[in-house]
């Protein structure tokens, strides 16, 4: 009895508040959550990550309790082990969830391109992932097909073929292409695992009052809600025109959107309070753009910047963003650091991060320039003025991701239809 009486003294403590569900897109009363950004097919870091935040075990099983887990999303392309990371994330979901956690998988730019069959950012490693005993025969057997049906319609343009064409038609379609496409795009396989894993989760969420998105939300969405979103983006990977990709392509929309980050057109500061009066939150955390080894605070603290560039491919940046009741903090492997909340906090906060990884030429570059005694780059000005987006991103890539911008005025905030 007295046992009982003392756990019902404890429940109604003020202050305390059992993690709740409010929506498919909306949780409160969470005491811990761990955001983490791009992964990029790199497991070997993806799993340092998770064990840097306490979230695994050495076994890798969830250890965190009822912490719930964001993943901004990117995780395929670029490295070789997408198929091991996700089905590591679908074990880890599964493991959370017993313990009263949640793991919560945002759908990136990545996830979006490999279900509609944009594969420029594929590794070879992730197709070799798909390959088997079978692959040479199934590959020959569509080949086959293609030419059968080519030579039918277009008698003419089969002739023509050059000598080498299935060589040339092999190096574009590589031993475990076919399997790939049959994991991921319902188009080619109405059961397609990967697809439909993408499919069931969402582009933004909200945990308290911390909206998490890939890319951003800009003016042009300011109005929209989490479900619409979501909704836009998974209708249309399931009814994909390459002539109208609408959202899943829009460079103003939530998965590629770099306006919070830095790119330009910038977010004024006023499309950001907007943004977070609508969804009645305080700050907005972002994936996406690379900081090259840095959580970064953006609009004084407003926006988080969080894909730190953890894949290889993007300098191996191990890093995690933890929110508590406590405050912000960005965890590195070598420590926690709290987050500044306006930007006269940026560098003192970039000198502790820098002690923890004095070898990051581009922190201590960027300590320099906002150590620099002068006007412009002072520190209450640089959390505007600097473009920390592009940090570790290649100028000509940025340069055609953003080659529409000077075409479109973003409203502060309206809504996309």
């Amino acid at each position: 009895m007295k046992y009982l009486i003392a756990l019902l003294v404890f429940f109604s403590l003020p202050g305390w508040a059992a993690p709740r569900e409010i929506d498919d897109h909306h949780w409160e009363g969470v005491e811990r959550i761990v955001a983490i950004g791009d992964i990029h097919g790199d497991y070997e870091h993806y799993m340092a990550t998770l064990k840097a935040a306490g979230l695994i075990d050495e076994r890798g099983k969830w250890a965190a309790g009822d912490t719930h887990l964001v993943q901004n999303g990117d995780i395929p392309d670029r490295g070789p082990d997408t198929s091991r990371i996700i089905e590591q994330l679908q074990k880890l979901t599964r493991e959370a969830s017993k313990k009263g956690g949640r793991v919560h998988s945002l759908i990136g730019n990545h996830e979006a391109m490999n279900v509609y069959g944009d594969l420029r950012y594929v590794s070879p490693g992730e197709y070799q992932a798909f390959v088997n005993k079978n692959s040479a025969a199934l590959r020959d057997r569509y080949y086959s097909a293609l030419m059968q049906d080519l030579q039918k319609r277009d008698p003419a343009a089969f002739a023509a073929l050059p000598e080498n064409s299935r060589e040339t038609w092999d190096k574009d379609h590589p031993l475990g292409w076919l399997e790939h496409r049959q994991a991921w795009d319902p188009a080619w396989n109405p059961k397609a695992e990967f697809g439909l894993w993408v499919m069931s989760h969402k582009v933004a969420i909200q945990v308290n009052e911390n909206l998490f998105v890939h890319g951003g939300i800009s003016g042009k969405y300011c109005q929209n809600s989490l479900k619409s979103m979501t909704d836009k983006v998974v209708g249309g990977l399931k009814a994909f025109d390459p002539g109208n990709s609408g959202i899943l392509e829009d460079e103003y929309g939530p998965l590629w959107y770099r306006g919070l980050s830095g790119e330009a057109p910038e977010a004024p500061a006023e499309s950001v309070q907007a943004v977070l009066d609508f969804h009645k939150a305080a700050r907005i955390v972002v994936g996406h753009t690379p900081t090259s080894g840095i959580i970064w605070p953006r609009y004084d603290g407003r926006v988080i910047q969080i894909d730190t560039g953890i894949s290889t491919a993007y300098g191996g940046h191990v890093a995690y963003l933890e929110i508590t009741k406590e405050g912000l903090y960005a965890g590195y492997p070598g420590g926690k650091v709290k987050l500044p909340t306006d930007s006269s906090g940026l560098l003192p906060y970039l000198e502790q991060v820098v002690a923890l990884d004095p070898e990051n030429t581009h922190l201590r570059d960027l300590q320099k320039t906002l150590s620099a005694p002068s006007e412009a780059a002072s520190a209450a000005e640089t959390d505007a003025d600097v473009d920390h987006g592009a940090m570790a991103m290649d100028p000509a890539a940025v340069a055609e991701e953003n080659k529409q911008s000077a075409a479109y005025t973003l409203p502060i905030c309206g809504i996309s239809e």
